[in-house]
């Protein structure tokens, strides 16, 4: 879904063979060495690309440990502050995977809007995201969860222009314009580096 373009280009040159030449003229095993380093580079730094583009490690879906430990890391970020919104760090990891965002998104945003719940919109019940402008109202935090996860990740039609095919920064641009909040993306980016590393299944590796 996002940047399948970029990662398609890309994969196109992911996978261009090394040219040689078997010419025995002077210089020719120089170029050869030099198209060889070239098409490396470019494989290296292709990869890193697409690397750097996934909103998501597509481990996390499969491996419990990995959902766990980053469940585990949102709930621990709103305990530490005495933020209501603590125990919905498994919901908001598994819309996270289902929406292809970055697993930090969700819970940073609740913190910037309302401080992890302390302080959600007033005229409607169960929005911690200050989602339509503290308009909409929800059953509860599970469906403001769902209903903001599916609109930032593209998946609503109606609001999709906005979000699909964006990185996290674009994304928290379209949600609050620095046009009204200046810092809003970085100041939200900011949390999410405190809440955990992005690919948490590093560590878990190590530990394993």
């Amino acid at each position: 879904m996002k940047n399948n373009n970029l990662i398609r280009f890309v994969q196109s040159l992911v996978f261009i063979p090394a040219l040689t030449m078997s010419f025995t003229m002077p210089g020719v095993n120089n170029l050869e060495t030099s198209q060889n380093i070239l098409v490396k580079k470019v494989n290296i730094e292709a990869k890193g690309l697409v690397t750097f583009n996934k909103a998501t490690d597509p481990e996390a879906g499969s491996n419990p440990q990995v959902l766990k430990a980053r469940a585990e890391a949102i709930d621990a970020y709103f305990a530490e502050r005495g933020m209501p919104l603590k125990g919905m760090g498994e919901k908001m990891v598994e819309e996270a995977i289902k929406n292809d965002l970055d697993w930090r998104l969700l819970p940073a945003i609740a913190v910037r809007e309302s401080t992890g719940g302390k302080h959600e919109c007033k005229r409607v019940p169960n929005n911690a995201f200050g989602w339509g402008s503290c308009k909409i109202s929800f059953k509860s935090n599970e469906q403001a969860i769902e209903t903001v996860a599916r609109n930032l990740g593209g998946n609503n039609p109606n609001t999709a222009r906005h979000y699909d095919e964006k990185t996290v920064i674009e994304i928290l641009r379209a949600y609050n314009p620095p046009s009204i909040v200046p810092k809003y993306a970085e100041q939200v980016m900011a949390i999410m580096d405190v809440i955990g590393d992005e690919n948490l299944t590093a560590s878990l590796a190590v530990a394993d």
